[in-house]
């Protein structure tokens, strides 16, 4: 089983690397760029796994299929393209949210390894997804959601919200008027209903609404600290692996 990464950060290549040695995974290439990717692959045996990122520091990792046919399998990664992640999971063996997390390799890893011969086969539209990328004002996002109160139920407006967050098993929705909300949904299928300009993952736990962010403030282990208009139940923190991605989302 011969396996490549694609992606441009070399420290998370090469964490991905490590990662992967873990689970009896060898990595034989970590390619950095669309340019150096196509040269690669004009020149050598395609691998039978590629982990590839999406946006690269030259362009669309999609601009590499443009220029050679590539028959391996792919496991996506991505860091805030979350409107696009139920694509990969129709088109590619999976994908994986950066920062990456060890079990959820682990489980793409084994899927790879269980359909094997259907990967070889395997026929991505890469069109259909760079529209899904390239043309994000063009998708309806959820604008309102719906929340159980005794007898009643409460819409409550998506630019009302403050922050979504997990607690006990459960999603809530803290809104401008200090009211915190039960969901009937998780933070996972909310991905692909919020607006990705307006809300942000900070941690498994917190998405915040960059509406409604009083001030961000340095915090231990060069993470940060957000503090909302309202919420203030918990501590919300930007883990340190996400800081960069929230950085480039904030601009």
């Amino acid at each position: 089983m011969t396996t490549i990464i694609i992606e441009d950060e070399k420290p998370a290549a090469r964490r991905l690397s490590r990662l992967l040695s873990e689970l009896d995974v060898s990595v034989s290439v970590m390619l950095h760029s669309v340019e150096e990717a196509i040269e690669w692959f004009q020149g050598n045996q395609h691998p039978d796994l590629i982990f590839l990122d999406i946006q690269l520091s030259d362009g669309l990792s999609f601009e590499i299929f443009e220029v050679v046919e590539v028959n391996s399998a792919i496991i996506f990664t991505t860091a805030y393209d979350e409107y696009a992640l139920q694509a990969f999971k129709l088109n590619s063996i999976d994908y994986l949210l950066k920062p990456i997390d060890d079990e959820d390799l682990e489980v793409a890893v084994k899927k790879f390894k269980e359909f094997k011969p259907a990967a070889q086969k395997l026929a991505l539209d890469f069109e259909d997804i760079k529209k899904l990328l390239v043309n994000p004002i063009e998708r309806e996002y959820k604008k309102r959601f719906t929340a159980r109160v005794g007898q009643h139920l409460k819409i409550i407006n998506a630019d009302e919200v403050e922050c979504f967050y997990s607690e006990n098993k459960g999603t809530y929705a803290a809104t401008t008027d200090g009211r915190n909300y039960l969901l009937e949904t998780t933070l996972e299928h909310l991905e692909s209903e919020l607006q990705p300009k307006i809300f942000f993952r900070v941690s498994r736990k917190f998405y915040i609404n960059i509406n409604h962010i009083k001030d961000i403030v340095s915090y231990t282990n060069s993470r940060l600290q957000i503090k909302l208009n309202r919420f203030s139940e918990q501590e919300i923190i930007v883990s340190r692996e996400r800081v960069r991605d929230f950085k480039l989302w904030l601009e």
